[in-house]
């Protein structure tokens, strides 16, 4: 039986005005479980209670009835939140710290070792492609690059429940591809994946099961497989047919189904699929850009023991290859000393002839004699 890391019983958040009378019903009896090692999808228009059953989860909100476990335990206990990684909707983070900064900062939150805290910072730099933009302040950031960051915040802490609300807010579909790839990679190595989000392209592509909310209530949950199964007709691929193949084939379609319910097409690909081919040939082109670049591997600490993925999955074998050998560091340029200089430097001062001296003395005392003059005219002289 697989392990569930959250389970939701009864919840229900009502939120009440100044005088404690009911304004809101939020949430609404809401049932569901998340299983370890799944990618879950909370999906519903503005307002449906999904960013509220957000936050009960990580114990910001205390639900009005119901029951939360997330590991066993109440969200709001303090071990219970150390293995949580959370993205929120908008990326509140302090925007003089350059990014290196930023997460050395939250891995200080979890009492991180320094040296851990530095190698787990550059690996998550690397893997959100922001290694070369280390040094900018945060507030000089594209939401998208915030958006970055943001996420490679929620994985300082090697979490084991990844919650992201509207993780792909903001990026380029370079990037897009790149979360949903890495959220298929936590998953396979045994982190669950809460997904709050509009697009349901991007749910489509990762979600194993859904919960669907309106009015705070769920309207429907399940595998997505299952949801979206069309019972009533089927797909059939075939490589292209000479045409009298193919009109054997609707002569024998047609005994059975009426001709207005046969439909033949060629399969196209999706805007997603071909952006990414045009940029992975500029990119072998090398062709420059003063962007965010493409994200590397998934940073090593979070990759544990898990088996490597199929050669088939290009982009994720990218994202999830071993790590490569450090790169041996560039040699720094000798500084060169010079002896003609340290000489003159080291050279003892040669005493001022006798005449120099005398002419110095003279002139000292030329100044102190303009000196009393002066002093004497403002005084008067003495009577």
């Amino acid at each position: 039986m697989d392990e569930n890391i959250v389970v939701v019983r009864g919840l229900t958040k009502i939120f009440k005005d100044f005088w404690g009378r009911p304004k809101a019903k939020a949430v609404e009896n809401v049932d569901f479980e998340v299983r370890r090692g799944e990618v879950f999808g909370l999906l519903g228009p503005n307002g449906s209670g999904k960013s509220t059953t957000v936050k009960m989860l990580l114990g910001l909100l205390y639900p009005t009835k119901g029951h939360i476990e997330v590991f066993g335990h109440s969200p709001r206990h303090v071990a219970t939140k150390s293995r949580i990684g959370y993205l929120p909707e908008e990326s509140y983070l302090y925007r003089y710290l350059d990014s290196s900064e930023t997460l050395d900062f939250f891995g200080s939150l979890f009492d991180l070792p320094n040296g851990e805290r530095r190698r787990r910072a550059g690996q998550l730099l690397e893997m959100v492609g922001l290694k070369q933009a280390r040094r900018r302040m945060v507030g000089e950031f594209s939401k998208g690059m915030q958006r970055r960051i943001g996420l490679a915040q929620a994985l300082i802490n090697d979490p084991d429940l990844v919650i992201l609300d509207e993780p792909t807010s903001g990026l380029d579909p370079i990037g897009c591809r790149e979360v949903k790839d890495l959220i298929l990679a936590l998953a396979r190595r045994g982190k669950t994946v809460i997904l709050s989000s509009h697009l349901l392209a991007d749910v489509e592509d990762v979600c194993d099961r859904v919960v669907i909310y309106y009015g705070g209530k769920v309207q429907a949950m399940g595998a997505l497989k299952e949801l979206l199964a069309q019972a009533d007709s089927i797909r059939i691929t075939a490589p292209v047919l000479r045409r009298e193949a193919l009109q054997r084939v609707l002569e024998i379609i047609r005994q059975d189904v009426a001709e207005d319910k046969v439909r033949i097409d060629t399969p196209t690909q999706n805007l997603e699929s071909y952006f990414l081919g045009v940029v992975e040939k500029a990119r072998a082109s090398e062709a420059e850009t003063s962007g965010a670049t493409s994200g590397s591997r998934v940073a090593a600490y979070l990759r544990g023991d898990a088996e490597a993925p199929s050669p088939s999955e290009r982009i994720l074998e990218r994202l999830t290859q071993p790590a490569a050998a450090t790169e041996a560091a560039t040699p720094t340029q000798q500084e060169t000393v010079d002896h003609g200089k340290l000489e003159e430097l080291a050279r003892p001062k040669e005493p001022a002839p006798a005449d120099q001296k005398r002419a110095e003395a003279a002139k000292a005392a030329e100044k102190i004699d303009k000196a009393n003059e002066k002093l004497s005219s403002l005084l008067g002289k003495p009577k």
